[in-house]
């Protein structure tokens, strides 16, 4: 089997090391849903990360009581990532699952070896 390694750099542990780890983002990219349900590829596990700002709005991780209440208490306006998610959808749909195929192309490995994906190949698009 062939597949590639993919190291995706220091953004992991700079957020999994940090106290508080903001990330800043459009909620779109093009026609493209940023906060989506299914992801294609883990660099980041969801649950280092603690704050999300868009352009659409500010959401707190669940797990981060004590951030939610330092917003609250500043007067900073927050809504839940389901919210976001539903907004991107509203702006450019609910895209369509993805078909895999078995074949691994590549494996997202954190610094300290920990497997965070596994990528597969994309099957090919139909009309079907």
């Amino acid at each position: 089997m062939e597949f590639k390694e993919e190291h995706p750099g220091g953004h992991p542990d700079t957020a999994a090391g940090s106290k508080c780890c903001i990330i800043v983002t459009p909620l779109t990219r093009g026609r493209m849903a940023t906060v989506c349900e299914n992801v294609v590829t883990i660099t980041t596990p969801g649950d280092c990360v603690d704050i999300l700002v868009t352009d659409y709005g500010i959401a707190v991780n669940p797990l981060r009581q004590d951030l939610v209440e330092c917003l609250d208490n500043a007067g900073i306006k927050h809504v839940s990532i389901e919210e976001l998610k539903n907004k991107a959808y509203s702006l450019v749909g609910t895209p369509a699952d993805l078909k895999w195929e078995d074949k691994v192309v590549a494996i997202v490995e954190a610094r300290d070896g920990t497997i965070l994906d596994v990528v597969r190949k994309i099957k090919p698009y139909t009309l079907d």
